[in-house]
């Protein structure tokens, strides 16, 4: 049976003029980063201490299960502000 022939395709580029330059997004400045992982730490230090010493504080104690959507609120906009963290 004969093989039949190969055709080569030509590659094809865009044209220089319609090309846009690729930039590199901006870094995060310190004080974000600061914020950002502020927030999960305080938030992680709410649950520890709410977990393991929330009896023993009138305001934890106060609050009750709530004390578990103040550290989740807490974490919140430390996790939205990942999306933007560069």
């Amino acid at each position: 049976m004969p093989r039949s022939k190969i055709r080569k395709k030509t590659v094809y580029s865009p044209p220089p003029d319609r090309r846009k330059p690729s930039r590199a997004p901006a870094k995060s400045s310190l004080v974000y980063k600061a914020v950002m992982f502020g927030l999960f730490f305080l938030a992680l230090a709410w649950m520890v201490v709410f977990y393991l010493a929330g009896e023993k504080i009138p305001v934890m104690r106060d609050l009750g299960s709530f004390g578990y959507l103040v550290a989740f609120g807490l974490m919140l906009p430390g996790l939205l502000m990942t999306m933007r963290w560069r």
